[in-house]
């Protein structure tokens, strides 16, 4: 018979097992009277009972039997290779095996292929390669919302409003918004020509661009509860995602409203996590050690030793400067990990309080594991709890006021998902509590018209009130 080389790797593997595999299939040693199980009554039949679910999971397989599975595998590879009405591409083949193999733990586990890599951690880094233009789609063409400060399209005078006509001196009409932003990013140090149409210029504008590195804010702060746009005396920090600029965006927020306002605190900060979908765990951490002095963060825990720790807050210039600032949270059904991490760290230690729905509930924590040049795999590694031992997969963060958008006609029924808990495959702990409720992901785009936003300021303005604000210390 002729051994393909996946038929050869798992002879060579099975043959090459550490002891330790093999001394796990020796029988355990007896628990003590006390602790056995009584000895379980004989079938009917006289045929033994069929192993529940859990035992055979709890059953240690010999490991031949592992390999002779992957023997199967292999076999069936050989066959759809050699028989399959068209000719597959084995390496997609292989790829997708991978795929379904994490795919199939939960719904965050998963493989990356190189270019998902890549976007992973362009995401999670929070910078690219790029121009530094804001954009949105406008009648089908890309209109600036505003340059970022110091970088090529800031420097060369693309302003706020510009219409963006031509990438190269190919028309963006007819492209998606998605499609205009691939164009525009690309390698560091590379041009591209952006032709513009600004109003009350007769004729288009040329810029030659230089890509550039280009941060992306992950923060955005105002200051609400005037009587004109952007006046008042509440802050709020809309965070948006979880990235390594989240850090940097909120300490960069906090001291600019401070250098705004002559050295004077505000009367109440608003941080808003709503549909803020999560990220970098550390950055969770960092985030909410910026509003606490001390006590735990929050505690991971896994399989193996590694992935369980404790992340604590300690003292800094910056959760001084506020300390004595009210806190409030906002969250909905699109906050998510990270974001959770944080709303739960602030409401358990009494800091913050926490206004709007049920969080998503996503409580687990995934490692990325480079691959190499073959990209990398998402695994679930280890599952987080709150500093009050609160885990909340699939269960989320309650709020401790709960405020309703006021949903237009044409979004009801539409607005709210589950959460964690409507995702097929999710981790579950025996016990624990899920929800089964929806939470609704609607912001409106007019601050006037955010109940949840509105409501907050009024509550740091002393016009509502609740026994939930502030928060007091046990």
């Amino acid at each position: 018979m002729r051994l393909t080389p996946l038929r050869v790797a798992a002879i060579v593997l099975a043959l090459s097992l550490p002891a330790g595999l093999l001394i796990a299939q020796e029988e355990p040693a007896p628990a003590p009277a006390e602790e056995q199980a009584p000895p379980a009554e004989p079938a009917p039949s006289g045929e033994e009972p069929e192993p529940t679910p859990e035992e055979n999971a709890a059953a240690s397989r010999d490991p031949l039997e592992i390999y002779a599975d992957l023997n199967l595998f292999g076999e069936i590879f050989d066959r759809i290779r050699a028989e399959y009405v068209d000719p597959p591409d084995e390496q997609e083949l292989i790829r997708a095996a991978i795929q379904g193999m994490l795919t199939s733990l939960d719904p965050h586990s998963g493989y990356l292929p190189p270019a998902d890599y890549d976007d992973m951690r362009e995401d999670t880094s929070g910078e690219f390669g790029g121009l530094g233009i804001e954009v949105t789609m406008e009648e089908g063409v890309i209109k600036v919302v505003s340059p970022i400060d110091d970088t090529p399209a800031a420097r060369a005078g693309i302003m706020a409003n510009d219409l963006i006509i031509e990438l190269d001196g190919v028309q963006v009409q007819g492209l998606t918004l998605d499609e205009a932003v691939a164009k525009m990013r690309g390698p560091i140090g590379t041009s591209i020509n952006v032709t513009v149409f600004r109003e009350g210029v007769a004729e288009p504008l040329d810029f030659e661009l230089t890509r550039a590195v280009i941060a992306m804010r992950a923060v955005r702060w105002s200051m609400e509860g005037g009587e004109e746009e952007g006046e008042g005396d509440v802050a709020v920090l809309r965070l948006s995602r979880f990235s390594e600029q989240a850090f940097v965006g909120i300490e960069r927020a906090l001291k600019d409203i401070y250098a705004a306002r002559d050295n004077e605190a505000p009367k109440g900060i608003i941080l808003d996590l709503r549909n803020n979908p999560g990220g970098l765990v550390d950055q969770s951490v960092y985030v909410a050690d910026a509003f606490l002095k001390q006590g735990a963060v929050v505690l991971t825990r896994g399989r193996i030793a590694e992935e369980s720790a404790r992340y604590d807050a300690q003292p800094d210039t910056l959760d001084a400067m506020i300390a004595d600032v009210p806190l409030v949270v906002l969250i909905n059904g699109g906050s998510a990990s990270a974001s959770e991490i944080v709303a739960g760290a602030l409401q358990d230690h009494k800091r913050a309080t926490v206004v709007g729905t049920r969080s998503f509930g996503k409580g687990s924590v995934q490692s990325i594991i480079s691959l190499g040049p073959d990209g990398a795999m998402r695994l679930t590694t280890a599952r987080y709890y709150t500093p009050n031992n609160r885990s909340i997969q699939a269960l989320g963060i309650t709020p401790d006021i709960e405020v309703k958008q006021v949903v237009p006609e044409e979004f009801q029924g539409r607005d709210e998902i589950i959460g964690e808990a409507g995702l097929a495959g999710h981790i579950t702990i025996e016990g624990q509590e899920e929800t089964s409720v929806g939470s609704s992901v609607y912001v409106p785009a007019e601050k006037a018209e955010d109940t949840q936003l509105q409501y907050a300021i009024r509550l740091v303005q002393g016009e509502e009130t609740d026994a939930a604000f502030p928060p007091k210390a046990e």
